[in-house]
C-alpha cells in the first residue's frame, strides 16, 4: 500500500514542510506553484494544483525559503523569494486591514477614546483595538475598564496596526482607539488579525521528534 502523501489536501491536518508539525489548515499556510515554478503564498487557500504547508510563523517560512522544503514539498524545481517570510507578513496584514474595513461598513466598530470607554460601560465591546503608535496612557486605562467589565472573559486588545493604516481602514483620521461590537464582521476581523498574531510571534517554532523535513514532505511512492 502506497504511503499517505502528508502534503495531500483533505482530511483534517496539514503537515508542515519544515518541522513535521501536524495541525489544521488554520494553523498553517498553504503555498502553491505558478506556472514558472515561482512559490505562491495562497492565504485563501483557493489556488489550484498541488500545495505545500508551512506552520505558520515567520522563521518557519524562513526556513522553508532557505532550505529548500519548497522544491521537496512540490517535487519539482521551486523558487521560493529571500524576502517570501517579509511578503507573507505583508498579505496577512491586508487581509486584516481589509476585514476591518468590513468591521466599519457592518456598523461594528467605534472610534475615539470617548465613544469606546462609552461602549465598553454599556457591554457591547467584544475586543479593543490600540493603534501601535498610540500613546500609552490612554490605551492602559481603556483595557483596564475593558477587563473590569469582562472579567470573566479575558477579552482580547489588538495593537499590531499603526494609525494612519486604521485610518485607512476604518475611514476615519487620527484612529488611535477603537471598539469592536460583536458581529459576523467582528468575528471574522479578529480570526485575522490572530493570524497576523501568531505569525509574527517569536516562539520557538516546535518540531516533531523524528521528523525531518524531508521525511515530512517526500513520498516517492506518490
Amino acid at each position: 500500500m502506497a504511503k499517505r502523501d502528508p502534503n495531500e489536501e483533505s482530511g483534517p491536518e496539514r503537515t508542515c514542510a519544515v518541522t513535521g508539525f501536524k495541525g489544521p489548515p488554520e494553523a498553517m499556510l498553504r503555498f502553491a506553484l505558478s506556472a514558472d515554478g515561482v512559490v505562491t503564498p495562497d492565504l485563501r487557500r483557493r489556488l489550484p494544483g498541488r500545495g505545500a504547508w508551512v506552520r505558520l510563523n515567520a522563521a518557519t517560512v524562513r526556513q522553508a525559503a532557505a532550505k529548500q522544503a519548497f522544491a521537496r514539498a512540490f517535487r519539482a524545481p521551486a523558487k521560493a523569494a529571500p524576502d517570501l517570510a517579509e511578503e507573507v507578513d505583508r498579505l496577512l496584514e491586508a487581509d486584516a486591514l481589509q476585514f476591518l474595513s468590513l468591521v466599519n461598513k457592518a456598523g461594528q466598530a467605534t472610534t475615539g477614546a470617548a465613544k469606546v470607554e462609552a461602549a465598553i460601560a454599556d457591554g457591547k465591546v467584544v475586543a479593543l483595538i490600540h493603534a501601535s503608535d498610540g500613546g500609552a496612557d490612554g490605551t492602559d486605562k481603556l483595557d483596564r475598564l475593558f477587563r473590569r467589565r469582562n472579567a470573566a472573559a479575558a477579552p482580547p486588545s489588538i495593537n499590531i496596526f499603526a494609525s494612519r493604516q486604521l485610518d485607512l481602514a476604518l475611514g476615519r483620521t487620527n484612529v488611535i482607539h477603537a471598539a469592536l461590537i460583536a458581529g459576523a464582521a467582528s468575528s471574522a476581523f479578529l480570526a485575522k488579525a490572530e493570524r497576523l498574531k501568531q505569525f509574527r510571534a517569536d516562539a520557538a517554532t516546535p518540531s516533531t521528534a523524528g521528523a525531518s523535513s524531508a521525511g515530512a514532505t517526500a513520498d516517492p511512492s506518490a
